[in-house]
């Protein structure tokens, strides 16, 4: 099956702390990529909005537009107030060839404020869960209608983060719905990222391949960001997630496989990262898909 290797800009300038990495262009960050010997990227704050300003940029690098990040509000609005707000970034990922739509529900999220822990984050009462994943399993047969996957980014700070919280969206959603497997918010969240990827490989069609440094994740309760500034990221083989037999249950998946470990670039030079973590993830997928 076909895996092809990805980047996030957010290695070298974060998108929720615009602090880090606020200096790097996306020029530096486009060409460092491709000299990595990254096939595309995901989209953050830095790049054009505009289909073709974005796709000239891309080609001069010769990277692949792999997919963007959407903040929906689908625990206070109905689907079809959804796909409205929702039609600029489906239009704009269909122009640059894109496939996969990175989805995640922010109402009431609070991954963005430093000031914030985690105890803070919205959680779904039990009866609420099948409203809030029959309205994402509508936008989500709208987006395939349109040849884009819908694939749901379980995050820390949001309504889901956790093991219980993945398994009742899995479980109140239609197949439309993909999950976007994150290594690094899984552990980060206490989930057992091996199981996810064994429970859902059917439906698994994104993933996001970061490493998290327990004894950092162990004392972030005080917030997300905080824990980002001190490290609890890193790249795959540089921390606790057992990546190989993530792998091992990911045997059969085909698709991007995107590094995005963020990090606060003064502390954790994103070249050097980026390239020992596309060196550890060949290597990795090479060794547990044979």
């Amino acid at each position: 099956m076909s895996i092809r290797f990805g980047a996030n800009p957010i290695i070298w300038s974060n998108d929720d702390l615009r602090e880090l990495g606020a200096e790097t262009s996306l020029e530096t960050c486009l060409g460092e990529a491709r000299q990595i010997g990254f096939e595309g990227m995901e989209l953050g704050h830095k790049f054009p909005r505009d289909a073709r300003e974005l796709a000239a940029i891309l080609a001069r690098f010769g990277l692949a537009c792999i997919s963007g990040w959407y903040s929906s509000s689908l625990l206070a609005r109905d689907a079809d107030a959804e796909l409205t707000h929702l039609r600029a970034h489906l239009d704009l990922l269909k122009a640059l060839g894109s496939t996969v739509l990175v989805f995640a529900d922010t109402s009431g999220a609070i991954h963005g404020d430093p000031r914030r822990p985690l105890a803070q984050r919205p959680q779904l009462a039990p009866g609420d869960w099948r409203q809030f994943g029959r309205r994402v399993t509508q936008v989500a047969a709208a987006t395939a209608a349109e040849g884009v996957r819908l694939v749901y980014h379980h995050h820390m700070g949001t309504a889901v983060q956790s093991e219980a919280d993945i398994d009742a969206l899995m479980d109140a959603t239609g197949e439309e719905v993909g999950l976007l497997l994150d290594t690094g918010h899984a552990r980060f969240a206490g989930a057992d990222p091996v199981g996810l990827a064994r429970r859902y490989a059917s439906r698994i069609g994104h993933l996001h391949a970061k490493d998290v440094r327990a004894a950092v994740a162990e004392r972030a309760a005080r917030g997300f960001l905080r824990a980002v500034v001190e490290g609890v990221f890193t790249v795959p083989g540089d921390g606790c997630v057992p990546f190989d037999r993530v792998f091992q249950e990911l045997r059969d998946y085909s698709g991007w496989v995107v590094l995005e470990a963020e990090q606060d670039p003064a502390k954790a030079d994103p070249q050097t990262y980026a390239s020992l973590g596309l060196r550890n993830l060949r290597q990795l997928v090479a060794e547990n898909r044979r």
